[in-house]
This record gives C-alpha cells, structure tokens and sequence, in this order.
C-alpha cells in the first residue's frame, strides 16, 4: 500500500476533514486496514463536571473506524461514508483522559468493509467497542478531485 499520509487523496482528505482536529483528534495509520486515533478528554469533550459526553466517544469511533476502512480502500481512488455503527460504552472517559481507538478490518468485500474498533484509556482500560460496516464509493463523488 501507498504510504497513506503521502498518499495524494489522503493529503486532500486531511485538509478538508475539519471535524476531528474540532476536537482534539489525531490518528496513526499502522497499515492498510489498521489505524490508532487519540483524543484528550478536555473541558469541551465534558456531559458532567468529570466524564465525556458519548457523543464525543462516538466521534472519535467512527472516526478510527472511517479512516481505517478509508486507508483500505484509498489506493482504488475511493473513499467511505458509515453505513451504521453499534458502539458500547463499559466505562466512562474522565477530564484528562487521553484516550486511544484502535480499529481493523474484519472484511472488506467489493462495496463493503466490516471494522471493529476499542477505545482505551491512558491506562489501558477498556472504555468503548464498536462494529460498523462501511461504503466505498468514488472519491470524486465525494467532492475530492484528485486521482492517484
């Protein structure tokens, strides 16, 4: 696989995706079909005085997940919206948190990929799984112009 960072579909995507760095995401490509994104717990990620709203738990998984089927399919000039996503929250995500999703490919057929991701804490504690099951389509129907 093409280096995903280097990779001119995956630059125009970083540059148009505006909504992780709104909270505070950032990601690692491990290779094609494996990603590690992290978040910090902040004030603005809080739904009481002390834990996250699940809401930005659902992000920041549906974000590993998407970037990881994204770095599956990137190389046929295509890209991924979330079909559906079933998240469990087992513990909450506290103030200070620093938080990491780790997903991979459980198959990907021709259209469809199947991911599942975790979310753990700093400490290794388990706070999330999810499954979600994916659409590749063409880039360009997404707005993205460039072709590899």
């Amino acid at each position: 696989m093409t280096d995903f960072i280097n990779h001119s579909l995956a630059k125009s995507y970083m540059r148009s995706n505006n909504f992780g760095p709104l909270l505070e995401m950032g990601f690692e490509i491990l290779g094609p079909g494996r990603v590690v994104y992290t978040m910090p717990v902040t004030k603005q990620h809080l739904a009481t005085p002390v834990a996250a709203h699940g809401g930005s738990i659902s992000a920041l998984m549906d974000a590993a997940m998407g970037v990881c089927a994204l770095s599956q399919v990137l190389n046929d000039n295509m890209v991924v919206s979330t079909i559906e996503m079933k998240i469990s929250f087992i513990a909450p995500a506290l103030l200070n948190d620093q938080l990491s999703a780790s997903a991979s490919i459980v198959k990907a057929g021709k259209r469809l990929l199947f991911v599942e991701g975790k979310i753990i804490n700093q400490d290794g504690k388990l706070i999330s799984s999810a499954t979600g099951t994916f659409n590749s389509y063409p880039a360009e129907k997404a707005g993205f112009t460039q072709r590899i």
